[in-house]
């Protein structure tokens, strides 16, 4: 894991509209090979934290860095040029496609068909239900697997960052527990993760680094052990009582 961010957003102010801000002053990290996790309460700002990252939302003021270069306002498109890949909320998979076909859309701006082959395989590898399923029409696979199609999906551009919100929104405990796997294999990969989860304390569990946001601002950062065991942050965002690791006992 690399001190140096791949990922950084400096003094971030941004809202939507002539709304008031949603974030205020908000600045947060991602190392490579790292997962850093958001956490907070509804209306906190997580959600359009990814979104300037991604482009989708340029900042009022602040700045966002990717590897150290300047690339605050660019479009979603030169986002993803720029190494960026977003995964939004919910299922977005064609369930009339196939998997291979959902897949490799995530490569429609690569031509050179090498390459493209590279990244089936690499995907294919990463994630053993993609290729299992590679010809199955992705409206059969369990919201668990069209999860990992939609991971696959976004890696097929080579991204060094990825954004993922909310993935384990509506799956069950035993298709969470395989996505946060997967999350855990992409950094293994070498990705940097940016993670916004509901599920805070399963979300700390797989991160090195946790964020916890309040009011569009980074209330309190530090190693994701850490703000799982600290009892006042278990109670006001983590829905109960810290976990506490055998060697604090």
């Amino acid at each position: 894991m690399s001190d140096q961010p791949l990922l950084e957003l400096r003094d971030i102010e941004a809202g939507y509209g002539r709304a008031a801000l949603v974030l205020r002053g908000l600045s947060v990290s991602v190392p490579a090979g790292t997962v850093v996790c958001l956490v907070g309460p509804n209306g906190a700002g997580k959600s359009t934290v990814l979104k300037v990252a991604s482009g989708l939302l340029a900042p009022r003021s602040g700045a966002v860095r990717v590897d150290g270069k300047d690339v605050t306002g660019l479009s979603p498109q030169r986002m993803l040029a720029a190494g960026v890949a977003h995964v939004l909320q919910g299922h977005s998979v064609f369930p009339e496609m196939t998997v291979a076909e959902n897949v490799t859309l995530g490569a429609y701006t690569v031509t050179d068909k090498a390459r493209i082959a590279e990244r089936v395989a690499f995907v294919q590898d990463l994630f053993p239900v993609v290729r299992e399923r590679w010809r199955s029409l992705a409206g059969l696979l369990s919201g668990g697997q069209q999860k990992q199609v939609e991971f696959a999906r976004s890696l097929m551009v080579s991204p060094e960052v990825l954004l993922l919100d909310e993935p384990s929104m509506g799956l069950d405990p035993k298709a969470t527990a395989v996505v946060f796997e997967q999350v855990a294999a992409m950094r293994e990969a070498g990705l940097a993760i940016l993670l916004v989860e509901q599920n805070a304390r399963r979300a700390l569990e797989t991160a090195d680094l946790g964020c916890v946001l309040d009011l569009g601002r980074v209330h309190i950062s530090g190693p994701a052990p850490k703000l799982l065991a600290d009892p006042q942050l278990a109670e006001l965002y983590l829905g109960g009582r810290p976990t506490v690791s055998p060697e604090s006992r």
